[in-house]
């Protein structure tokens, strides 16, 4: 098969129109013509996980955040970014990411977040006009529980040492719930004003965590890695496809490279 095959089912799935405005979604490298064998899906798209898909013959990479968010001035191989860039060119591999749109999608990120979380009756946040999609999700859990007790569960659901709080009162006890994968600290208004008890996002700021205090909300922030849910659901669904359109890829696979830059100490 050709990687534009691929293309075609991803852009049916998280169609491109979903994404916000500027959002550089899509194929980051490559040629989008060529034969492709080995499928890799992933997070991030850094140095360790490109030299993992060259060990690995990988000819397609399907990542959530772009590998060339911002455009390169140069190309100056002492450059980690560039060199980066150089290989993926050299081992002829296809990059495609899918962010926002991904986001946004039925049935994508925020959707996998929701489900991982335990919510039900849930709905898009900031609906687009479809009703159906939008960034964002907002549920609710099967019983309330204490902020204190579901940020201790938000750090095994998400495999990290510690989760930011900002709360007045960590006994309050929670049950609706929104969810927006990534940094999502701007809509904490919005969950707030659709009812939400407590809303979970990353990259929170300083003064926008005053703001949250100031309004007596509840914000917890288990850290933008949180989206690395992604990498099994985008592997499960280039399974799906491959059944459906009996294509003869040779492996289809998640990155073992944990791309979060954070250490908790």
């Amino acid at each position: 098969m050709i990687a534009q095959e691929l293309i075609n089912e991803i852009e049916k799935f998280a169609p491109k129109n979903l994404a916000e405005k500027g959002d550089p979604i899509g194929l980051q490298i490559g040629d989008p013509t060529q034969e492709i064998h080995k499928v890799m899906t992933t997070l991030d798209v850094r140095p360790e996980v490109v030299q993992e898909a060259i060990e690995m013959n990988v000819d397609f990479i399907w990542a959530h955040h772009e590998a060339m968010f911002h455009p390169a001035k140069n190309l100056d191989l002492s450059v980690p970014q560039n060199k980066m860039y150089a290989l993926l060119i050299k081992h002829n591999i296809v990059v495609y990411a899918s962010h926002t749109n991904l986001d946004a999608t039925k049935g994508g990120m925020n959707d996998w977040l929701a489900g991982k979380l335990g919510l039900t009756h849930v709905q898009p946040l900031i609906p687009n006009d479809d009703g159906e999609t939008g960034l964002g999700r907002i549920g609710e859990l099967a019983e309330p529980i204490t902020v204190a007790e579901y940020a201790e569960k938000l750090k095994h659901t998400f495999n990290v040492k510690a989760v930011r709080v900002i709360a007045r009162n960590l006994n309050q006890a929670i049950q609706k719930i929104a969810v927006l994968g990534g940094d999502g600290g701007r809509y904490w208004d919005v969950a707030q004003a659709k009812g939400a008890d407590a809303y979970i996002t990353a990259d929170v700021y300083y003064h926008v965590g005053h703001a949250i205090l100031a309004n007596d909300f509840i914000v917890i922030d288990p850290d933008h890695h949180m989206e690395a849910i992604a990498n099994q659901k985008m592997a499960e669904l280039v399974w799906q496809w491959q059944i459906e359109h009996k294509w003869d890829l040779e492996y289809i696979n998640v990155t073992h490279e944990n791309t979060d830059p954070y250490q908790y100490i």
